[in-house]
């Protein structure tokens, strides 16, 4: 076998390990060899699926799960620069590009290459903390930055391009992309914005103060913020954390290395949001 898929699937969904299963079978079936991330491998029960760590020597990362197991297996793809394949098993599945009766068109569109690459913008991070310990990660959603202590709120100064915007007292600030501007960045009340659009967002949380709304700024823009009371909890796509005290700063920019998805449904963004929100399109007027 010459080709070569890697699996990365949330056992704890209904269903999961079923699906990948299928998937596994009809792959194999067609002389596409199979690995599985972590330690589900034996969960599929198919002596042909090895385990594997990483992605090397794959085409393609296939996830079987929500947005938060599509972003794990995002970040094993990116290490490798290769495509992810989302097939949703959770609640809204934004990152899904296939439901699990699509199961045998999946297996179609990579048996015979017919999957599009999409690429989505991501955010570098690099913090320092005032005793100069270092931190650095990157995002495809956003850079959560949230106070430490409940019952407290942080202090935050923002600037963009090296000027100062505005501080806010606050429970915290989001740095997203266009991808993130439909999670955690739309709850706390972010625009949002279509993927093909290069821009980056910064949204406060629960800011105390005349002026808190979402700024939508270039992707050339440097966002900076210091932590003028803290601490703070910094993450990463809920991925990756470090945790900042007063005097820390942060920048985030945007990263030159994208991640990619691969498409194999021609669907406008448009469709997308509707049908993952179940927006009410439909009012008296139509016919």
């Amino acid at each position: 076998m010459t080709r070569k898929v890697l699996f990365v699937v949330h056992g704890a969904r209904p269903n999961a390990y079923s699906v990948a299963r299928a998937a596994a079978k009809g792959l194999l079936a067609n002389n596409i060899a199979v690995a599985c991330a972590d330690s589900d491998a034996d969960q599929l029960e198919i002596p042909e699926v090895t385990a594997a760590t990483d992605a090397a020597g794959c085409e393609l990362v296939v996830v079987f799960g929500g947005d938060g197991t599509i972003l794990r297996g995002i970040e094993i793809a990116r290490a490798h620069d290769i495509p992810v394949l989302g097939v949703n098993l959770g609640h809204v599945g934004f990152l899904a590009e296939a439901e699990p009766e699509d199961i045998e068109s999946v297996i179609s569109v990579v048996v015979n290459n017919e999957w599009s690459v999409e690429e989505r913008l991501t955010l570098a991070i690099s913090a320092t903390d005032v005793d100069g310990r270092t931190w650095e990660s990157w995002a495809l959603n956003e850079v959560a930055i949230k106070k430490f202590n409940r019952e407290h709120m942080a202090n935050l100064l923002v600037s963009i391009d090296e000027r100062p915007v505005s501080q806010w007292a606050c429970d915290g600030v989001l740095v997203a992309t266009p991808t993130g501007s439909t999670a955690y960045a739309f709850s706390a009340g972010g625009p949002v914005v279509w993927p093909e659009v290069e821009a980056m967002l910064v949204v406060p949380v629960s800011a105390h103060a005349l002026f808190s709304k979402p700024l939508v700024v270039s992707p050339k823009s440097i966002v900076d913020v210091e932590i003028t009371t803290g601490p703070v909890v910094v993450s990463a796509d809920s991925q990756r954390n470090t945790d900042l005290a007063t005097g820390a700063t942060l920048r985030i920019v945007r990263s030159p290395k994208p991640v990619k998805l691969a498409r194999i449904h021609p669907t406008p963004f448009t469709e997308r949001l509707v049908a993952k929100f179940e927006l009410p399109v439909h009012g008296w007027r139509a016919k």
